[in-house]
């Protein structure tokens, strides 16, 4: 956990994929600007898991946003935490939640909420929507952007 950005590990550096997100390394560092309340937003629309039951890939694109209160989130290393759950075995409710609980622990935002759009397996997609609370106040927060899933038609 890092708190400056001469304490990171992984930026600049070459950083292997982690085997699973236990094995992964969040980085921090100090928010620029601490005094100003605003909405961060990391899109990964080729989010990959597996199945626990059938070993399966299961695929997302999650969306996260938040309301930075000390710190912010180094974006390496949370490409790289994302990507570990390539080789997870996890539901998707799990893998959704666990992302915004692990973010809250390094970061503890403002604010935060999560989705995750789950392409469908047995033909049915299962969506995961998460928030802390409330948008603080005056905060401007874009839509999602993300569509149901809506196959072919």
């Amino acid at each position: 956990m890092a708190n400056t950005p001469s304490d990171l590990e992984q930026l600049g550096q070459h950083s292997p994929l982690p085997a699973s997100p236990e094995q992964a390394t969040l980085e921090r560092v100090a928010n620029p600007h601490e005094d100003t309340a605003y909405v961060v937003r990391f899109t990964c629309p080729e989010f990959t898991s597996l199945c626990p039951v059938t070993g399966q890939p299961d695929f997302a694109h999650i969306v996260i946003d938040y309301v930075p209160g000390k710190w912010i989130v180094e974006s390496k290393s949370l490409k790289l935490y994302l990507a570990s759950y390539r080789n997870h075995g996890a539901f998707h409710e799990d893998c959704t939640i666990a992302i915004a609980k692990q973010l809250i622990e390094l970061l503890d935002p403002q604010w935060l909420r999560i989705g995750g759009y789950w392409y469908p397996r047995g033909g049915m997609p299962i969506d995961i929507f998460w928030q802390t609370g409330d948008v603080p106040e005056g905060v401007w927060l874009a839509p999602q952007g993300v569509e149901p899933y809506r196959g072919r038609g």
